[in-house]
């Protein structure tokens, strides 16, 4: 059992997967180190370092994934720094190979490079996340394409729309997160191998001062890494308006997220939409009835957490000094793992919400009844006009009339009764026979179908037809 007396991070215990907490790892962190020395040494070889030797490499690759943590603790403990203690603690291992290890490095060729090698398998996880997200929101989207709604704005009564329409909503907020994605993917920088303070003065002494060597150097490590960009020039670490960026787009998948709960919150609390809610589970410990929307609530709690990070990758950039300066260390230590372990917990949650949404159509529609009367005076303005009525007079005894209903409603708890007050009053000239129809509510929709199927047709599906081979059908479970 883990020790219960020391503090323990619930993003850890409680929230994201073990595949992300892998990433971020002490075990992915310095066994990336080891593949990184691996690369630089057989690079350096390739490119005429003949006292490089095959065994050399052959002693690195045998003790790669073999990172012996007490040791390299106590090498910590006595040199002060983490890179020179697991270069020792891997020459311990690999003896023969010990002296060409970190050959011409800067602790930030391990250290920045293994930095960016983690955001880029965070952004695919993340990745793989939105696309099965997106995938069943809009099957979502297409099942409700036609179930008419009330809309609302100021979270006032409005025209209708439909549940699928308001979820192409949600969708789009998505779309616009996953292009930024891509966008980042596409575009992250390797720092490479760039030297101390980026002047790469350490290659130049190894390569005899042949700069197109250290420039293939560069590119070769980088290709060996796994990376198809590099950072063209650096001071000592890469440039951390990267980390801004990323952290960023975090946010923003944070802030689409919690968007998506407060309508759903709302929603439930109209009692038109729900979560899913388990056999056992207790809403509260004193109401036995209720049924709180928890997972959008945990999913708005921790979206919070993650828009407030986004601003130390902008402080740590726009303060940092010339080549380097060491505060930014710290910071990204808890910045980047923690944004990259929330929103991974997010896109979980979110996912398995909608694996369980459920609709109560009736209730949708009786919501509509109580406010459709409001909305259909519209249309009946325009079959007065039809009927030979002046437009403005029409407007006033609707607007009278209006007043009056919303008065009874308001004080008196009554049912929407406005279409019968206007039938009555006569001064339009409306008969019952005239209202047929008036009051259906699918009506009164407009093209929310029709916007629903050609928005998933032309910028949802292209998406995941090009990455269908990346949507994940497992889910990953709920621990609380």
């Amino acid at each position: 059992m883990e020790n219960m007396s020391i503090y323990s991070n619930p993003l850890a215990e409680r929230y994201s997967s073990k595949e992300m907490l892998h990433i971020f790892s002490p075990e992915f962190k310095f066994r990336t180190w080891r593949k990184l020395w691996i690369n630089l040494a057989e690079a350096e070889k390739e490119l005429g370092l003949d006292f490089i030797t095959d065994e050399q490499i052959e002693e690195l690759k045998k003790f790669k994934d073999d990172v012996d943590f007490e040791v390299a603790a106590e090498f910590e403990k006595k040199l002060r720094h983490d890179v020179m203690a697991h270069v020792h603690t891997y020459g311990e291992q690999a003896k023969n190979a010990r002296k060409i290890i970190h050959l011409g490095a800067t602790s930030a060729y391990v250290g920045d490079n293994t930095d960016l090698i983690q955001i880029k398998e965070g952004l695919l996880v993340v990745k793989r996340r939105m696309l099965t997200l997106i995938e069943k929101m809009r099957d979502f989207a297409l099942q409700y394409k036609d179930l008419p709604t009330l809309g609302f704005t100021h979270f006032q009564a409005a025209q209708l729309t439909t549940v699928g329409k308001r979820a192409t909503l949600w969708l789009h907020s998505l779309l616009l997160d996953f292009e930024e994605l891509e966008f980042r993917l596409e575009n992250l920088r390797f720092r490479g191998v760039k030297g101390t303070t980026g002047t790469q003065a350490s290659f130049k002494e190894l390569f005899e001062g042949d700069f197109e060597k250290v420039k293939q150097l560069d590119e070769l490590v980088t290709k060996k890494a796994g990376f198809s960009k590099k950072q063209g020039v650096s001071g000592q670490t890469y440039d951390r308006k990267v980390d801004a960026q990323i952290l960023n787009l975090l946010s923003n998948i944070a802030q689409s997220s919690h968007k998506f709960t407060n309508d759903f919150r709302l929603l439930q609390h109209l009692k038109e939409l729900e979560e899913p809610f388990e056999k056992n589970q207790i809403g509260s410990s004193a109401m036995a009835y209720k049924r709180n929307p928890m997972r959008s609530e945990r999913i708005s709690s921790l979206a919070k957490y993650v828009i407030s990070s986004s601003q130390t990758g902008a402080l740590v950039f726009a303060t940092q000094w010339f080549e380097r300066t060491l505060d930014d260390s710290a910071s990204k230590r808890l910045s980047i793992p923690q944004a990259f372990l929330a929103v991974d917990a997010i896109l979980i949650i979110w996912l398995n919400i909608m694996d369980g949404v459920v609709v109560y159509p009736k209730v949708i529609e009786a919501n509509i009844q109580k406010e459709l009367p409001f909305m259909a005076t519209e249309n009946i303005i325009m079959e007065s006009v039809k009927k030979g009525m002046d437009r403005q007079e029409v407007h006033e005894i609707i607007r009278e009339l209006s007043m009056e209903e919303t008065k009874e409603i308001k004080l008196n708890g009554n049912p929407n009764r406005l279409i019968d007050r206007i039938i009555k009053d006569g001064r339009l000239g409306l008969k019952a026979e005239d209202m047929e129809g008036i009051l259906v509510s699918a009506n009164y929709t407009g093209f929310a179908g029709q916007q629903t199927e050609d928005f998933v047709k032309n910028e949802i599906n292209p998406i995941l037809d090009r990455y269908k081979d990346e949507i994940v059908e497992d889910r990953e479970e709920l621990r609380v």
